[in-house]
């Protein structure tokens, strides 16, 4: 497992993996979070302690796709300063562009915008 991209806006983070059919995605998801909470807390990059929220999202590309969610991940800031939308927003637009039945009760259950 490697990422192929990373990059984020504010207030999310999008990786980009590579994952073989075998990898379970929460696992990998956990050793990031852990890993980079580590990272992040040792090196003192911020004032306080930094925690992940404890949910993730995860979508599937075909290979066909690859260079442009490649992209997409890299130019978040060009992304989000021409749509202005929040993270929560974009979200919400993904789950329905690709037709993910969700029950908004279990998302953003502590975000406010």
């Amino acid at each position: 497992m490697y990422p192929l991209a990373v990059n984020g806006w504010r207030d999310h983070v999008h990786i980009f993996f590579e994952l073989k059919p075998d990898v379970s995605i929460s696992k990998t998801i956990e050793t990031v979070k852990s890993n980079s909470s580590k990272w992040i807390n040792e090196n003192n990059f911020l004032k306080g302690k930094f925690e992940w929220q404890r949910g993730y999202g995860s979508f599937s590309y075909a290979r066909s796709q690859r260079d442009t969610i490649i992209n997409y991940i890299l130019n978040q800031e060009t992304h989000h300063s021409k749509k202005g939308s929040s993270f929560k927003k974009e979200y919400l637009e993904l789950l329905k562009k690709y037709e993910i039945d969700y029950d908004p009760k279990y998302l953003f259950d502590f975000y406010e915008e």
